[in-house]
């Protein structure tokens, strides 16, 4: 179980990492200060509602994944039940709760696509 926090903590530090990128440095304000730079706009962000959606869409990328490797493991577990009828239910409860998983993962990312679209538009 570890493990499994551990990697998941890693991999979602560098999909993080990615929105984060090292600053740009400094220039002159017009006013005769230092002004700092966006560290965003390196990556491509230049407004909140970017930023909002390219984590939400990564977070809605991970969550995929997880349905998929539920959907491996589901079916896994069925195939290797060798007819034990607990394991078989097991395998097909797992199937049936990944799919609605991956039916409410598509109603997000279509509402949240709808919503970020509209806020940005």
């Amino acid at each position: 179980m570890k493990k499994f926090i551990i990697a998941i903590s890693f991999s979602v530090f560098l999909s993080f990492s990615i929105f984060f990128p090292a600053l740009a440095g400094t220039s002159a304000c017009p006013s005769g200060g230092v002004c700092i730079d966006n560290p965003l706009a390196a990556g491509g962000i230049d407004s909140p509602q970017t930023l909002i959606g390219r984590v939400i869409n990564s977070i809605l990328g991970v969550v995929g994944s997880l349905a998929l490797v539920m959907f491996v493991y589901g079916g896994l577990l069925w195939m290797t039940s060798g007819g034990s009828a607990e394991q078989v239910k097991k395998g097909r409860d797992i199937l049936i709760w990944a799919a609605i998983g991956l039916v409410i993962i598509f109603s997000a990312y279509g509402l949240v696509r709808f919503v970020i679209q509209g806020v940005g538009a």
